[in-house]
């Protein structure tokens, strides 16, 4: 339950990641639009918001819910702050990406490689120096609200992103920022990520990202 959030965090982080290059030839409006909101995250440096996680289970019947704080800084640093008693760790450093369940005596490490996450868990790629229109591209985009935002269907570009079906983001039409990230991949699994109250290059300190390994507790390579 717990690995099933941090696909979903995994996957908020992709569409945080990334540096869009401009799309050649005709493009439509949804692609013009991604490449704004792309343009707009590639000049920060740092984020913050406050996000709201729904993962159904659909093997249980339930929906598993959480709420925190979010932070990015680049290159590929990230902290997850969950709401409540949980003792979850979901971190990056920079080099290394750490996950530690509810209440497990270990504590996961595996090295942070954008690429390759990219493809897999297609969220690594917004404060990182990949290119999210090389793993997607918008088959549709649909005007919400009265037009104040609109929502982007990205598919994968052939194998690309093997393991997602699609990924819907929200956007603000105005201030162009990501306000839902929308994850469904190949095994009939969503992940949903609400955000609000985003920041762009907030002040964020160093230690932040740095891990400290709790007493007691192993770390665990792999």
């Amino acid at each position: 339950m717990r690995r099933a959030g941090a696909r979903a965090a995994l996957a908020a982080l992709f569409v945080f990641l990334a540096s869009v290059p401009a799309f050649a030839g005709g493009e439509g409006p949804g692609e013009a639009l991604l490449k704004k909101v792309e343009g707009k995250y590639a000049g920060a440096r740092t984020f913050s918001a406050r996000f709201r996680q729904e993962v159904p289970l659909q093997h249980l019947g339930i929906v598993r819910k959480a709420s925190g704080q979010v932070f990015f800084a680049r290159p590929l640093k990230m902290r997850w702050d969950y709401d409540g008693q949980d003792a979850q760790i979901f971190m990056a450093d920079g080099e290394y990406l750490y996950f530690r369940p509810v209440d497990s005596p270990q504590v996961f490490r595996r090295k942070v490689d954008e690429k390759g996450l990219g493809g897999k868990v297609p969220l690594l790629l917004l404060f990182g120096n990949g290119e999210i229109t090389g793993f997607f591209r918008v088959e549709e985009a649909v005007s919400r609200k009265k037009g104040e935002e609109t929502a982007l269907k990205l598919v994968p570009r052939g194998d690309a992103a093997p393991e997602v079906r699609r990924i819907d983001l929200v956007v603000g039409n105005a201030d162009l920022l990501v306000r839902e990230v929308h994850i469904y991949d190949r095994m009939g699994g969503a992940n949903h990520l609400y955000l609000e109250g985003t920041a762009l290059d907030p002040s964020l300190p160093p230690r932040w990202f740095r891990f400290r390994k709790p007493a007691g507790v192993e770390v665990v390579d792999g």
